[in-house]
């Protein structure tokens, strides 16, 4: 083995966490010892401890938070005490080189100082989200005080790291000028579509219900996912274009899924979207195969604009045209496979949808367009090799002594 790479999760069980996974799966792949200690799902990865794929997995039970700042705060006590524990438990078994760890929350450094104070091991961030964007851009009221409390800990969540792994430019440009991060210790690996799972299938007729066009919604339902923005836009395309030949899917769940359904049914669009909840691989091909456009809503705000939707690349790797808000990391994936309404302008959002549905030629051209991109560079294939790159670097930087 090259090493053998702890890596530390909360904010989702694995493997449906799909970066971690296939993070895991490469590093195990290139020869590295990974264990990953993450909670357990309710409905899927239950089992406290398997191994799939080479990678070890040690899981504990853990309640999300209801809501507030003391459900948020349990739910991280919690989550940090079971890891920790779980943490010395490996440490026990053997020799651990490197901590990996991943937000949000910005709080599981502490895990990665201790295994570095005690034993000498290196410390990676893996930085999802800005969690400080994070909580202002969800939490309408008292975001401010959490803003500062949470730059406080991503401040030393970097302290911390030995090295930085970031999502997008726009997150590598945080760590380097906001956590003062080296710029040879922050590296860009992209959360990307393994294109095995994003297969081209035959349509599926019966998925439009009877109508003449597909729009489809592939991702999670939370608070600042913008569901509420493409219900709302679907609705203005319906009763003031006057559009009625299209039925709509949203497949996911989440935090806002019930709310997003009872809003469908408030603003009378129940007839023509159909929400699935979480779905198998077969049928996202199948149903994204089949759409004519595909949605991305999400609303700007401090962390949308920097932050890259999967599902803006999962849809161009399905070759399938895609309408967005004007964000800047939006168009820095997508380019020409998207059309760009202006930011939060739910009538501008119908509009663009309206004038692809009625441009089949253009529908074809930014699918095409969408999926060379995907392959040429936005691949998991690409961020497969940038990963085992930005990893041969910490262990040859551990190996000589240098930071």
């Amino acid at each position: 083995m090259k090493g053998h790479i702890l890596i530390l999760v909360e904010n989702l069980s694995v493997p449906f966490d799909r970066r971690v996974w296939q993070e895991s799966r490469a590093l195990a792949g290139a020869g590295y010892q990974v264990t990953v200690i993450c909670p357990q799902g309710t409905k899927q990865d239950t089992e406290p401890e398997v191994t799939i794929d080479g990678v070890r997995i040690l899981r504990y039970p853990l309640r999300a938070a209801a809501g507030g700042p003391l459900g948020y705060l349990r739910e991280y006590s919690v989550a940090l005490w079971h890891t920790a524990r779980m943490a010395l438990k490996v440490r026990r078994e053997g020799r651990i080189d490197v901590v990996h760890f991943c937000n949000p929350p910005d709080l599981l450094f502490i895990v990665a100082l201790a295994r570095r104070v005690l034993g000498g091991t290196r410390s990676v961030f893996d930085q999802h989200d800005l969690v400080p964007e994070l909580f202002l851009s969800r939490f309408s009221s008292g975001g401010r005080a959490l803003f500062w409390l949470t730059l406080i800990a991503e401040r030393a969540t970097y302290r911390c790291a030995d090295a930085v792994i970031s999502t997008n430019e726009s997150y590598r440009r945080v760590a380097i000028e906001r956590g003062k991060m080296p710029p040879n210790r922050v590296s860009i690996v992209r959360s990307a579509p393994d294109l095995s799972r994003f297969v081209q299938r035959d349509p599926d007729p019966s998925l439009r219900s009877g109508k003449q066009y597909l729009g489809a919604y592939l991702g999670v339902m939370g608070p600042q996912d913008g569901v509420d923005y493409a219900l709302r836009a679907i609705a203005h395309l319906r009763n003031e274009i006057g559009r009625t030949d299209t039925h709509f899917i949203f497949m996911g769940g989440g935090d806002a899924f019930d709310d997003m359904v009872a809003l469908s049914e408030e603003l009378g669009i129940s007839d023509i979207v159909e929400f699935t909840g979480r779905v198998p691989d077969e049928f996202v091909q199948r149903c994204l195969s089949s759409a004519d456009i595909c949605l991305s809503p999400d609303p700007k705000n401090p962390l949308n604009d920097v932050s890259t939707m999967n599902k803006v690349v999962e849809y161009m790797a399905m070759a399938k045209p895609l309408v967005s808000f004007e964000l800047v990391e939006a168009r820095v994936s997508a380019g020409g496979a998207a059309v760009y309404a202006p930011a939060n302008d739910e009538a501008a959002f119908a509009e663009a949808i309206n004038e692809l549905l009625d441009d089949p030629d253009r529908r074809k051209a930014m699918g095409v367009y969408g999926r060379e991109r995907v392959e040429r560079e936005l691949s998991w294939d690409t961020s497969r090799k940038n990963l085992l790159a930005f990893y041969e670097d910490v262990f040859a930087r551990s190996v000589n002594g240098r930071k």
